[in-house]
């Protein structure tokens, strides 16, 4: 290493070396896998990455695409913010995606609406069926008094800075990032109003996949619940996919399920016929 240092040409060498290194979490470009839907085209594929254990990624995606998220081994979680990409002031709004549903808890079928009235993203399969839309992502200032360090750059990085960092990518700035829904990881709210984390871990490989019903940047940190009791900073790789895919017909079960649903991608339909 010192070597290289006192030497630019050998740091070019070294960097150089390490073409072709494969790490558990790393993006893989051109995009390739062997575990597409039936029906999904190789060349439909747009994104194939591994996120690692405290680790963020970002991406834009148009209208129609397929997210797909893995748990890998059973104990990621995915904190998440979405924009419209074309006029990224519009984003998830936390508090309308549960209130206007007439619920808190996120599944199948379930839409991620933003603070102007449009499903940004709609929940098509849900394997895990353990998601939060209550508590936010960790700071620095709460990993500090939990773990003893909350620097985005130390050991235990946390949610919020993740989140800035992948929104950073897409030109947005700190005042950007919103409150998130966490999902992989849920809460129960009891009767008197306590909330209760339920973080697994859980069984290897669940997964989701969820359909941009505008074109998004969807924005994902990697980080352990904020209200994760175990004492150690613990989170396991995420796996994220995303394909091409058609948007949603007039007769989609998603898109008619509910009034407030449809009024939803209604408005959706109204902002693309401009």
């Amino acid at each position: 290493m010192t070597a290289t240092l006192a030497d630019p040409l050998a740091a070019r060498d070294h960097a150089r070396a390490m073409a072709g290194t494969v790490v558990e979490a790393m993006p893989v470009i051109p995009p390739i896998v062997d575990d597409l839907p039936a029906g999904v085209a190789s060349d439909d594929l747009l994104w194939e990455e591994t996120v690692a254990a405290g680790g963020y990624t970002s991406r834009r995606l148009a209208r129609g695409s397929r997210l797909r998220l893995v748990d890998v081994r059973g104990d990621a979680c995915a904190s998440m913010l979405i924009f419209n990409a074309e006029m990224p002031t519009e984003r998830l709004n936390v508090a309308d995606t549960v209130k206007i549903q007439w619920n808190a808890y996120l599944g199948t079928g379930k839409l991620l609406l933003s603070d102007m009235g449009r499903v940004l993203m709609s929940i098509l399969e849900d394997g895990a069926e353990t998601h939060d839309a209550f508590c936010g992502t960790s700071n620095a200032a709460t990993n500090l008094a939990k773990y003893g360090e909350g620097r985005n750059s130390g050991a235990f990085p946390n949610g919020r800075d993740r989140l800035l960092l992948g929104a950073a990518k897409h030109g947005l700035q700190r005042r950007d990032v919103h409150p998130c829904v966490n999902l992989f990881k849920g809460t129960r709210i009891e009767a008197d109003g306590t909330i209760t984390p339920l973080v697994g871990p859980y069984d290897a490989g669940r997964s989701m996949i969820l359909r941009a019903e505008m074109d998004v940047i969807a924005v994902i940190a990697n980080c352990p619940h904020v209200l994760d009791p175990r004492d150690a900073w613990t989170v396991t790789p995420l796996r994220v996919s995303a394909w091409r895919g058609a948007i949603a017909p007039a007769d989609d079960p998603v898109r008619i399920a509910t009034p407030e649903g449809l009024r939803a991608y209604q408005n959706v339909e109204d902002y693309f016929r401009r």
